[in-house]
């Protein structure tokens, strides 16, 4: 496989708009080809997914680390020639420092491969230059190459001609593409963007204009093979059957952690909130993803499903339940406009809907499993009940019997004895 990272200088750049741009014509010209978005996010994945028709994996050297991510990448160079890594934030932008751990910058470092550079060219003429050199230059320091640039938000051919030129005069990483002013937009919402389903996927090709030869010149032939032994590997499931929540509420699931369940030897049995099914029967535990609650939760407060979720819990089978499948436990879903939707009243708390982020952040567990949290909700306690994890910082979350609840979303082959 030949790898790129995708960054850009800051979140807001058009990163995202970039990358799906970028994979339509790398699909048109080379077929299959493998995305992947760093850092723990869900959103972003569904809509590379909508364009390459293959899930787009999550790699990040802080959550996910480098052996796993390093795995992930060596396990789709089996399938495709060609894979292209969306950043996260701005390139130097991660958990702490200048381009250290969950940045993109210390990823492309630890894949051993070059940076696109997305800059929001939008007003900017000469000041491309300093701009550029200025990443360029640290990136260097780094060990990490910046191969070229793309700008997006260009006003006109002369005005990418302009930054093509200049870039070139002054020894910069080439222009290897631009992206105009009047692109269509993706909708966003509270969580990032909207789904791929509910908009319709952009077509970039009257606003997207690339150099090829250049484009095909910048991925580079990944390095590494995979440091996991899958022979040696234990089977901790096998002959256990999961029930996964999975529809447009329960969405933000990482495909890594599916693959996981599946490599331990577990069968996955998948049922639907909004359609009203129950757990499938003889599942020996439950898993409930986070996602949308507050979008439907209407529908939800009349679904059969959290009656046989509340009757699973009860009669005592392990039960993990992340951010939006918490919620759904609580007694009432309380929504933007004040309304209280009831949920399944099995635990004593209700989650209120806030007008902004409540947290955000990384979070581990003592026992070394590692995730993130993410949310614009409030759990409010009626009652006391026993932390559910042992977390560095962030939820704890509630335990109940055999189930665990909480605000964080887990990668699961993070830490697979826990």
């Amino acid at each position: 496989m030949k790898l790129a990272l995708l960054a850009g200088t800051h979140s807001g750049c058009g990163k995202t708009t970039i990358m799906l741009a970028l994979l339509q014509v790398l699909k048109k010209h080379y077929q299959n080809v493998s995305a992947f978005k760093a850092g723990p996010d869900f959103l972003d994945p569904l809509w590379h997914q909508a364009v390459t028709g293959a899930p787009s994996y999550n790699l990040d050297t802080r959550m996910i680390g480098v052996d796993l991510s390093r795995d992930i990448v060596n396990r789709c160079s089996r399938q495709t020639g060609l894979g292209l890594i969306e950043g996260v934030m701005g390139l130097f932008d991660g958990r702490e420092g200048v381009g250290e751990a969950g940045s993109s910058l210390d990823l492309a470092k630890q894949m051993s491969c070059p940076v696109i550079l997305v800059v929001d060219a939008k007003g900017m003429s000469g000041s491309i230059v300093p701009l550029v050199s200025g990443f360029r230059q640290y990136a260097r320091q780094k060990g990490v190459g910046i191969a070229g640039v793309i700008a997006n938000r260009v006003g006109s051919e002369h005005h990418a001609h302009l930054l093509q030129t200049l870039l070139a005069e002054h020894q910069m990483p080439p222009l290897l593409a631009w992206m105009l002013k009047d692109a269509p937009p993706l909708t966003e919402r509270h969580l990032g963007l909207m789904r791929p389903g509910e908009v319709a996927m952009p077509d970039y090709s009257d606003h997207f204009f690339y150099d090829e030869a250049l484009l095909s010149e910048v991925f580079q032939p990944w390095p590494y093979k995979s440091q996991i032994v899958e022979a040696n590997t234990p089977q901790r499931l096998q002959g256990k059957s999961i029930a996964v929540a999975r529809d447009d509420v329960c969405c933000f699931i990482y495909p890594a952690n599916i693959d996981w369940l599946l490599q331990q030897g577990a069968e996955i049995h998948y049922f639907s909130l909004l359609k009203g099914d129950k757990v499938p029967g003889h599942s020996d535990a439950l898993w409930l993803p986070g996602g949308y609650p507050e979008l439907y939760a209407q529908q939800l407060a009349q679904s059969a499903s959290l009656l046989s979720i509340r009757e699973f819990i009860e009669a005592g089978y392990p039960v993990l339940a992340e951010c939006g499948g918490a919620m759904l436990l609580g007694q009432n879903l309380i929504s933007h406009d004040g309304c209280a939707w009831p949920m399944a009243q099995l635990l004593p708390f209700d989650s209120r809907m806030q007008n902004k982020l409540v947290s955000l952040g990384y979070r581990q567990e003592k026992s070394g499993v590692r995730g993130h949290e993410f949310h614009h909700s409030q759990r409010e306690m009626l009652k006391t009940l026993p932390p559910a994890f042992a977390c560095d910082r962030g939820d704890c979350g509630v335990q109940y019997k055999k189930l665990k609840a909480s605000y964080i979303h887990w990668y699961f082959a993070s830490q697979p004895d826990s």
